[in-house]
């Protein structure tokens, strides 16, 4: 960002101690009527180009002269927030690294307030409340589950609060641009990553029957929706959909439904935890399908809770780098720099949680000349063809008006098995949902 300095310029002596002293004296009221118009400048903080009208950083919640404070509310407790607070800490990890190595961003340090909504809808919006009432922030940022965003979705878009690099998948949250203009989509939505797998169904393995498993709540009907919309009907047949509550303890019943209905094929819509008790009650069974699962069960640690041999030959999706890639330079420094600022161990979610992190950055460097909600907003929806080095050649985040999801473009991965270790590798082309 270009900056110029407000620098005063000296004057010409006048010799005529009584003419300067009148002039002071003159000068004086003046002075004071131009501090009352525009307010005191920051010592030593440089004045940024502004278009439009400048306002104050007093009349802006969360901008100080020193501090931009940001929030988000994600699950960092529980079973969720065992899997996915590694996000948001990898998020503030990069946060760290830009005040350290950068002085923050706009002149400014980043100040990141991380709440726990316990994956509750009732705790979100106590979550989302406090941060926008209480801690006064500039905007929230990266916000992860969907059913925390449900309950506080209106809310926050009612109080004009910038919702951006939401980490919620439900199509809906990147669909309202006119009823929630303030929210913006991070995550691929879940319906465009069942169009994908039916896709992929339908030109790679026609004739098989399909069953799906997804959690029995609107994110799970999102997927299916996307799957049937995916699948060619004249090629596959979607013979059994299972619903499972979110507080279930065990998917048996539903695995032995899908079993039953004959199917060769298994799409599971649901976490590591669920997706892990399937498959192995799948075995248990003598119920060998092919299997595909969701994106958010797209991390080595699935090794963790299922056998190598069981998950060998499924298939997921994912929109970036691995981070098991140390020969990568981008991984290479990610893993560094999480050891360093005190993120996570390095996983593809902390992968992730960075990535939304730097465009983050990037969308309030553009916003330095107009700090205000308002040009927050303007700065996001002008972000076009942003890549990071994290993320996959050929793969690049744009939004607009009507378009408010960054992420319609993924690649997919195949659980591999060598001398009893299991891990993802690449295959095929980018799939991208237009």
């Amino acid at each position: 960002m270009k900056v110029r300095h407000v620098v005063s310029l000296p004057g010409k002596a006048i010799p005529l101690l009584a003419v300067l002293l009148l002039a002071c004296l003159a000068a004086i009221p003046l002075t004071m009527a131009c501090e009352e118009a525009e307010g005191p400048t920051p010592s030593g903080m440089p004045t940024a180009t502004v278009t439009g009208s400048a306002t104050p950083a007093a009349e802006v919640p969360g901008i100080t002269d020193t501090e931009i404070v940001l929030g988000s509310d994600c699950p960092l407790t529980g079973g969720t927030g065992a899997v996915y607070s590694m996000i948001p800490k990898a998020t503030e990890a990069y946060f760290n690294y830009i005040n350290d190595t950068q002085g923050g961003v706009c002149g400014r340090k980043i100040v990141y307030k991380i709440e726990d909504n316990l994956d509750d809808p009732a705790k979100g919006l106590e979550a989302a409340r406090k941060l926008v009432e209480q801690d006064e922030v500039f905007a929230l940022v990266g916000s992860l589950s969907d059913n925390p965003h449900f309950a506080s979705w209106d809310y926050i878009n009612e109080q004009g609060v910038p919702d951006i690099l939401l980490s919620a998948g439900h199509s809906m949250f990147g669909a309202d641009p006119e009823g929630h203009p303030w929210t913006v989509q991070m995550l691929p939505s879940y319906r465009t990553e069942g169009q994908i797998f039916g896709r992929y169904i339908s030109e790679n393995l026609p004739g098989k029957k399909v069953a799906a498993m997804c959690v029995d709540a609107p994110m799970g009907e999102d997927s299916l929706q996307g799957l049937r919309d995916g699948l060619d009907p004249e090629k596959n047949e979607l013979v059994s959909t299972q619903g499972v509550d979110l507080k279930a303890v065990s998917v048996r019943s539903q695995v032995v439904n899908m079993h039953n209905s004959d199917a060769e094929v298994l799409v599971i819509f649901t976490g590591p935890g669920f997706a892990s008790q399937a498959i192995k009650d799948a075995d248990r069974l003598g119920w060998d399908p092919a299997l595909i699962l969701t994106y958010i069960s797209s991390d080595d640690m699935m090794f963790q809770y299922v056998s190598p041999e069981l998950l060998e030959g499924a298939i997921t999706l994912f929109p970036f780098k691995l981070a098991v890639g140390r020969d990568d330079p981008a991984v290479a420094r990610h893993r560094d720099l999480m050891q360093e600022y005190g993120g996570p161990s390095p996983t593809n979610f902390s992968i992730y949680g960075q990535v939304l992190a730097e465009l983050a950055v990037d969308i309030l460097d553009r916003a330095c000349d107009n700090l205000t909600r308002e040009g927050l907003m303007d700065a996001t929806l002008s972000t076009q063809d942003w890549h990071s080095d994290l993320m996959l050649e050929g793969m690049t985040i744009s939004f607009s008006e009507t378009d408010r999801t960054a992420l319609d473009t993924m690649r997919m991965l195949r659980a591999t098995v060598k001398d009893g270790k299991g891990k993802f590798e690449w295959f095929g082309p980018l799939y991208k949902v237009e």
